[in-house]
């Protein structure tokens, strides 16, 4: 169950890193295009680090949603 809630803001984060990319690659500036794409892949990082501590969560059986079937 916690794997599929960390899919929420996982998938927000991959859009907003997405557009961080794409608006970095039109600009002319190449400070701000490096800082654009260094920014996306730090967003992409955080949105894998979420669904790496969602699929844990779940597969270590410590979701507090889900009633705990050994009690």
């Amino acid at each position: 169950m916690c794997f599929f809630i960390s899919l929420m803001p996982a998938t927000f984060l991959v859009i907003m890193g997405y557009f961080v990319l794409f608006s970095s690659s039109k600009t002319d500036s190449g400070r701000i295009r490096i800082f654009g794409q260094v920014l996306a892949i730090w967003i992409f990082v955080i949105a894998a680090a979420i669904l790496i501590a969602g699929t844990y969560v779940t597969l270590a059986d410590l979701c507090p949603f889900v009633p705990n079937a050994s009690s």
